[in-house]
């Protein structure tokens, strides 16, 4: 038997542990753990400390470790001590060989069990003692399941306002699972867009599950440019892959757009974010999406037919070779094209129009400098313009600003 047990404990209570735990509890020498986990516990005669200040708790416990016969200090706490729990720290200042963990069920495992829902592909976050910048992350990333431990000051109208400001292309379905084990045990369904006062008092200890919905997007008043991330369907692995809204903006700033355009083309279009706008701000043009993917191919035409834009003409196919049979083009934009990127520059520079203008969005530097090789080979003078965004989120009762990918958009003209 080792001196030290870790006891993991639900909010019902001794009657809610096994045999064992219940044995190892009686036999104590000292009992150690929260106001609240003590209360859990019947009055008796083992003598009990009250877990407050960690340096003098932990002082007290080896006191007792030292000047007592046989000892055995049982360690409260909830649910699983090695699961974001008190285990990380008594690891730091005891010998695994002092200490014996006995896990109880995790709010977690409660809270997908009372929702029935797999919880193997989740991630949780720990919002306990700490921000929501790492969920930020998570949010942007569309992962399918979370789950978020919550405190105090980190509670669930924190994460109503983060989720708010971040205007994800993808939506959630949220639950409270509060006071989880316990007599009070309820599990609130809670819409992220409503504020949360629409919602009964919330017990301080709670839970939420984000569940990933099926993208759907709602129909609102459209701006002439700049439509918001969410207006768009976007890959359902990678919702963030797609060319941010302020980019995209300046993207099509740099294209120059006139009434006398003719012909665009998208190269490497993803999820068509770009051309979509291109053609509503150009309706007597007609718009090439070009995607390799078939997925990307799909969304393009998911986007196509969600603007009602039928002068945008999804392409499916690698270029340049997909390329070959279109219009010549007054206006090029090439934002993904990989180990094709020099071939697909060549090609569409040789098919570009006099007066003309191709704008590329590079994300590396490797792609940037061969851009510029490029460019110094065919003695053409480019205009770049690095793009780095940062959006604001709360933090907090204040706010952040949050980073966006770097881009740098590079302009060539056709003399």
């Amino acid at each position: 038997m080792t001196p030290i047990h870790v006891v993991g404990i639900g909010l019902e209570g001794l009657a809610g542990l096994g045999k064992v735990a219940q044995e190892i509890i009686c036999k104590a020498t000292l009992l150690v753990g929260s106001d609240r986990h003590l209360q859990l516990i019947p009055q008796g005669d083992i003598p009990r400390l009250c877990l407050r200040d960690f340096r003098a708790t932990l002082k007290a416990i080896q006191n007792h470790l030292e000047t007592t016969s046989d000892p055995q200090v049982v360690i409260l706490t909830s649910g699983d001590p090695l699961f974001y729990g008190l285990g990380r720290w008594l690891l730091e200042v005891f010998a695994p060989e002092q200490l014996t963990f006995h896990p109880h069920l995790s709010a977690v495992q409660l809270a997908f069990s009372r929702l029935k829902l797999p919880w193997q592909d989740a991630v949780i976050y720990s919002a306990h003692g700490r921000d929501l910048v790492g969920l930020v992350p998570l949010l942007q990333q569309g992962v399918a399941k979370i789950a978020i431990y919550t405190d105090g000051e980190t509670n669930i109208a924190a994460i109503g306002r983060l989720y708010q400001a971040l205007h994800l292309p993808v939506t959630y379905r949220a639950w409270v699972c509060q006071a989880l084990g316990s007599e009070d045990e309820a599990i609130l369904p809670w819409d992220l867009a409503q504020p949360v006062t629409e919602l009964p008092p919330i017990h301080p200890l709670n839970l939420v599950v984000l569940l990933r919905q099926p993208q759907q997007l709602l129909p609102r008043e459209q701006p002439l440019i700049g439509l918001g991330d969410d207006q768009f369907f976007t890959f359902s692995d990678r919702p963030s892959l797609m060319t941010k809204r302020e980019v995209r903006v300046l993207a099509v700033a740099e294209l120059g757009l006139t009434g006398t355009v003719e012909t665009v083309w998208d190269v490497g279009a993803g999820t068509g974010s770009v051309a979509v706008e291109i053609a509503r701000l150009a309706p007597q043009a007609t718009v090439y999406a070009i995607e390799k993917t078939a997925v990307g191919f799909q969304l393009i035409e998911r986007n196509r037919n969600a603007f009602g834009l039928s002068n945008l003409i999804p392409v499916q196919g690698v270029a340049p070779q997909s390329l070959r049979g279109l219009p010549p083009p007054d206006r090029v934009f090439i934002g993904g094209s990989g180990a094709q990127l020099l071939a697909n520059l060549d090609f569409c520079w040789s098919q570009l129009k006099p007066g003309g203008r191709l704008v590329l969005a590079i994300a590396t530097l490797e792609h940037q400098g061969q851009v510029l090789q490029w460019c110094q080979t065919h003695q053409i003078s480019p205009q770049l313009l690095q793009v780095q965004i940062s959006r604001s989120v709360p933090l907090g009762q204040g706010h952040r600003l949050q980073p966006l990918n770097p881009v740098t958009l590079i302009t060539l003209t056709q003399g």
